[in-house]
C-alpha cells in the first residue's frame, strides 16, 4: 500500500517588504541579499494575522474542495506558539469546522517539526487506511532589527493531506537522520525574537545532512543519481544551494538549477517560514516543474536547529497535476501589497497585548480568517 501526501496548500501573508527597501535603508549593497542569500522579498504579518490564520488560510482551499473529509487527526508544526497549553491547532480545528472525532496536538523542534508531523501520520494512516490526517506547517521568522538575520525574515503556512494511495507523493520508507544538543539557534520563552549564531549552524546543517544522507544511502542503496529534483530545509534560498553542492561535490551551476531552482521560487518570495519552509520548496517544485515528475523520485532533506536533520524520498504520482493549487498560489503572490520601510518597522514595533484585558485589533488584508483581538486572556478569531 503506497501511503504519502494527497494534497499541499501554500500560504503567506498578504504583505510583503522589497530586500532592495531594506538594503537602502540599512545602508548595504541590494546584492547582498538578492545574491549573496538569494531573497528578493519576505511576507510581513500584519498584527492581526499570526501561525493560526495563516494555517487555517493555507487549509481553508483544501476544505473547499472537499479534500479535508475523513481527517481523524491534525498536527500542527510550529515553532511561533501563541499558547504554553493549548494546541494552536484546535483555534485551526474551530475556523475550519473539523468534525468532533478528530486527534489535535501541536509539535515542535524548531523547523523540522513538520517531518515527524509527516512521519507520525503515515503511521496513522497505515493503521487505519480509509482515514487521513491534515499535517500544518505554520510560522513567523523574526529576528532584532538590524541584525544579520533581519533579511531572511519571513511567515507562511502549508497544509497537506497525508492518505492511502495518494496523488502527489508516495513516501519511500526508507530515511536517514541525525539529533545534537547544540545551541545554533533558539528563542528563550521571554525574547520575541530568535537568537542564531549563523555560520555555527551553517555547519551543523550541513553536518546533519551528510549524516542524514550517508544512513539513507546505507539503508536504501540509492545514489543522487538517482533522484530527479531535491528539495532542501530552506532558512534563505542560497543555504539549499550551499547544501546540495556539498553534497554533489563538482556539481555544475546548470544542473544545480536544474534540480533545486523550481523548489526555490516561492522561498524568494515569502522568506523564511520555518516549519514550512522545507514544504514551501516542494509546493514550489510541483508548481514550477518544467518537466513532467510524474513516477520520479525527489529527494527532500528537513533541519531544524537544536538539532534534528533527516534525509526521506518520494516518488511523484502519475497525474499529480490535477491535485495541484497552481493557479491559487501564483495568484495569492502576485497579489500581495508592498510595504515602505516605515510600513516595516511600525508593523515590527506593534506588540500584542500581555495584560490580558480587551482589546481589538485593526483590520488588514489577510486570508479567510483574522486574529481579531483578545478577551479575558482569551484570543479571538474569525473570518475576515
Amino acid at each position: 500500500m503506497k501511503v504519502g501526501m494527497d494534497q499541499i496548500s501554500f500560504y503567506t501573508s498578504q504583505y510583503f517588504l522589497d530586500l532592495k527597501t531594506l538594503a537602502e535603508a540599512r545602508g548595504v549593497d541590494p546584492d547582498k541579499y538578492v545574491l549573496g542569500i538569494g531573497q528578493e522579498k519576505m511576507g510581513i504579518p500584519p498584527p492581526d494575522e499570526d501561525v493560526v490564520t495563516m494555517a487555517a488560510s493555507a487549509a481553508f482551499p483544501l476544505k473547499e474542495k472537499g479534500a479535508l473529509d475523513g481527517v481523524e487527526t491534525l498536527l500542527f508544526a510550529t515553532e511561533s506558539g501563541i499558547d504554553q497549553s493549548k494546541a494552536a491547532g484546535l483555534f485551526v480545528h474551530g475556523l475550519l469546522n473539523l468534525p468532533e472525532r478528530c486527534r489535535v496536538v501541536e509539535l515542535k523542534q524548531a523547523c523540522y517539526s513538520a517531518t515527524v508531523a509527516l512521519r507520525m501520520a503515515m503511521g496513522l494512516v497505515t493503521m487505519r487506511p480509509q482515514s487521513k490526517v491534515l499535517v500544518i506547517a505554520s510560522d513567523v521568522a523574526r529576528y532584532e532589527l538590524g541584525s544579520p538575520g533581519e533579511s531572511t525574515q519571513g511567515c507562511g503556512a502549508v497544509a497537506f493531506t497525508i492518505s492511502a494511495d495518494p496523488q502527489l507523493l508516495a513516501i519511500d520508507p526508507e530515511a536517514g537522520f541525525y539529533a545534537a544538543d547544540v545551541m545554533d539557534f533558539w528563542r528563550p520563552n521571554y525574547l520575541s525574537e530568535a537568537l542564531v549564531d549563523g555560520k555555527f549552524s551553517t555547519l551543523v546543517y550541513i553536518r546533519a545532512l551528510k549524516a542524514a544522507w550517508k544512513q539513507y544511502a546505507e539503508e536504501s542503496g540509492r545514489s543522487l543519481e538517482d533522484f530527479a529534483r531535491f528539495c532542501y530545509h530552506i532558512p534563505f534560498t542560497r543555504m539549499a544551494a550551499k547544501a546540495h553542492q556539498k553534497l554533489s561535490r563538482g556539481i555544475s551551476d546548470e544542473e544545480l538549477e536544474k534540480v533545486i531552482g523550481e523548489s526555490l521560487i516561492y522561498s524568494r518570495e515569502a522568506g523564511n517560514c520555518y516549519a514550512a519552509s522545507l514544504y514551501v520548496g516542494l509546493a514550489s517544485l510541483l508548481d514550477n516543474a518544467a518537466e513532467d515528475l510524474s513516477e520520479k523520485r525527489i529527494g527532500l532533506y528537513s533541519y531544524g536547529s537544536g538539532c534534528v536533520g533527516e534525509f526521506f524520498s518520494g516518488v511523484v504520482q502519475p497525474g499529480y497535476r490535477r491535485a495541484l493549487l497552481t493557479a491559487a498560489h501564483q495568484k495569492l503572490l502576485a497579489g500581495r501589497t508592498e510595504l515602505t520601510f516605515q510600513q516595516y518597522e511600525d508593523i515590527y514595533h506593534y506588540g500584542i497585548p500581555t495584560d490580558g484585558g480587551k482589546h481589538d485589533f485593526a483590520q488588514y488584508r489577510t486570508g479567510p480568517f483574522r486574529f481579531a483581538g483578545i478577551r479575558e486572556h482569551k484570543r479571538i478569531y474569525e473570518r475576515a
